[in-house]
């Protein structure tokens, strides 16, 4: 039942990095960025958790800023961005910058960190944790990121405008959470 629930747990936060990848995808982006980007993310969910665990809540009480502030500031930031992306209407293939996938990788992350604060609760296991959370959301991520460039082939620059504007509003929905 432990493990059940720790896979439970990754595949919550992996659902989470799958939809704004989703999103993000329709930007059309190039095979090389789709790897980076999820082994990015990949990484950020192996050291959130433990970051959490480890120094979460000092961090909390220091950072002036609630988690979910930062979330809604790059969310909002990226869907803005893609929405201008879709208006230009270029159907080229979009090289991201590594400011871009660690800003992404950050904003899928966040909710990792907070799972850490919690995970010596739930395990005693953390590397083993954090080596699931992982490796799930470097899938989920990879394979939003996939479909998300199919539709954008099927449906084209309308499908940036929307993964631009489903970012904004889940960005809006962290910053009330």
């Amino acid at each position: 039942m432990h493990t059940l629930l720790i896979v439970m747990i990754a595949v919550s936060l992996s659902m989470d990095a799958f939809s704004l990848s989703l999103a993000y995808g329709t930007l059309n982006i190039n095979k090389r960025d789709i790897l980076s980007t999820a082994i990015i993310v990949g990484i950020y969910h192996f050291f959130m958790p433990l970051l959490g665990n480890a120094v979460g809540n000092l961090i909390l009480k220091i950072l002036p800023v609630p988690p979910n502030v930062i979330v809604f500031v790059v969310l909002v930031f990226i869907g803005i961005q893609m929405i201008i992306e879709g208006i230009k209407g270029k159907e080229e293939v979009k090289e991201l910058s590594l400011v871009e996938k660690i800003l992404f990788g950050l904003a899928v992350s966040i909710d990792s960190f907070s799972v850490g604060i919690g995970l010596s609760s739930i395990s005693t296991k953390q590397l083993f944790c954090s080596a699931l959370f992982s490796l799930s959301s470097l899938l989920f991520t990879y394979f939003g990121l996939i479909l998300g460039k199919k539709i954008n082939r099927r449906v084209g620059n309308i499908s940036t405008i929307v993964g631009g504007c489903v970012l904004i509003i889940i960005g809006i929905f962290y910053f009330f959470n």
